[in-house]
């Protein structure tokens, strides 16, 4: 356990920043999730308009550097090309 008074400041703000960081993560996951359930379902106009949704939960995380903005924009570029690929092969 921290002694100091500055040590038990940080310990308090790392469980802060994990909670918050674990429901970001869980967001994410939970958008990324129901886009791709959309397109293996076949409902690619659900899935074209919810992909703007998918943006700006990617975009809001990496604001606040939860991801590192190269890392969003492949994971943007992967999810749009998903369903122009599917759009395709319809």
């Amino acid at each position: 356990m921290p002694i100091t008074k500055s040590a038990k400041k940080a310990l308090h703000q790392n469980i802060k920043r994990r909670k918050i960081n674990l429901q970001r993560k869980k967001n994410l996951k939970a958008v990324i999730k129901k886009y791709r359930q959309l397109i293996a379902a076949g409902q690619l106009e659900e899935a074209k308009k919810y992909l703007s949704q998918v943006y700006k939960t990617i975009d809001k995380i990496a604001k606040t550097k939860f991801l590192k903005k190269g890392k969003a924009n492949r994971l943007k570029a992967k999810l749009a090309s998903k369903l122009k690929e599917k759009n395709k092969a319809v």
